[in-house]
């Protein structure tokens, strides 16, 4: 049965197109076309370089966490919720391109954040390191990010059928993140949280380390952010004793959910049929007690346009696809885009402007 569940997986998530591979990391020194829009990313990754191919990580777990600085051009043809990927060569007039890596110290990271406009990005299940790279660009260029985007990246395998060792591979990336987390956070102010946006498997691993946090005696980190789960692959009940632990967050979290998400519906079925918190139904008189009872916000994005998988949803929503506008956030979108919210205070409203601002 847990044969036959993966390879549906892998037909369901796969799919018949080719995905880029990790030559569009490639340094492109051309000219830089005139439009074309240079972004900084902030790097961390747990996973371990290629040996045979420099510059390049991949699915390898590393015993120490690898500290990098990106400078990805995004081409003047770029639209809203896309990445566009380079067919053959890189040509930076039409597709994002790399244009400068930096390996840092740990130290030298800490010294590039952004006092302000910063935003971090935790990707999900079957996702290789060139592709959360790009999206994380994608993401902060869509929401007009001011600041740089951070993403952090675990050694996710990139291939549908290899869910068990991708959670596995999330869980021993958690106290690299719990870092990351501390860097971001220690000299922001309660009143200026750093957004935090964690998809899918992203999502469990975050919530697990926040959990460390507080167990910790660190609550000061958890106080400080402000986080979006799009998509979470969590089971219903471990995340209601996840919340149990983290207590009342002083930034309520908003949980993104999809009704027609595959992904997490098989997901479901791999863990014995136990329901994801990202197929929540916001109708339902349980969710709309786990709202009140955790203090968290639910947005179901079920009839939000996209140009990519149900799963990925919060792509278009956050990028202002959907007709939102955007606020300078890695997730402006989220305040502004019509859905259907159900919020602490216990009331679903249609359209999260004015329940996100409450």
């Amino acid at each position: 049965m847990l044969k036959k569940a993966l390879l549906i997986l892998t037909l369901a998530l796969a799919g018949c197109t080719s995905r880029p591979g990790p030559e569009v990391l490639a340094p492109d020194a051309g000219a830089l076309p005139e439009g074309a829009r240079l972004v900084r990313v902030l790097t961390v990754t747990t996973r371990a370089p290629e040996a045979q191919s420099p510059g390049v990580f991949g699915a390898t777990r590393s015993s120490s966490p690898s500290w990098l600085e990106y400078e990805v051009s995004v081409p003047p043809v770029h639209q809203p919720g896309r990445i566009e990927w380079p067919d053959g060569a890189s040509d930076a007039a039409k597709n994002f391109a790399v244009r400068r890596q930096t390996t840092l110290s740990r130290e030298a990271f800490a010294a590039r954040l952004p006092r302000t406009g910063v935003g971090l990005y935790i990707h999900g299940f079957n996702t290789r390191y060139h592709e959360a790279l790009y999206r994380a660009v994608q993401l902060s260029v869509d929401a007009r990010m001011k600041g740089a985007p951070v993403l952090f990246t675990w050694p996710s395998a990139g291939n549908a059928g290899a869910y068990l060792a991708d959670r596995d591979a999330s869980d021993f990336s958690r106290a690299a993140l719990a870092d990351v987390l501390w860097l971001l956070t220690k000299q922001r102010s309660v009143r200026e949280p750093v957004p935090v946006l964690a998809h899918s498997m992203g999502a469990r691993m975050t919530m697990e380390t926040l959990v460390q946090l507080r167990l910790a005696g660190r609550g000061a980190v958890l106080d400080r952010i402000e986080l979006v789960l799009a998509a979470p692959d969590i089971d219903i009940d471990l995340f209601r004793a996840q919340m149990a632990s983290l207590g009342p967050m002083k930034h309520p979290i908003t949980v993104l959910v999809s009704s027609d998400d595959p992904a997490l519906k098989l997901s479901s079925r791999l863990s014995s049929r136990r329901t994801r918190l990202g197929l929540a139904d916001v109708h339902d008189p349980a969710i709309q007690r786990l709202a009140v009872e955790t203090g968290i916000r639910i947005v179901d994005i079920t009839d939000v346009a996209t140009n990519d998988s149900a799963h990925s949803r919060y792509v278009g929503l956050l990028s202002g696809e959907a007709g939102a506008k955007v606020d300078n956030t890695l997730f402006g979108g989220v305040r502004q885009a019509g859905a259907f919210v159900f919020n602490q205070v216990g009331g679903v409203f249609n359209g999260i402007g004015g329940a996100l601002a409450e």
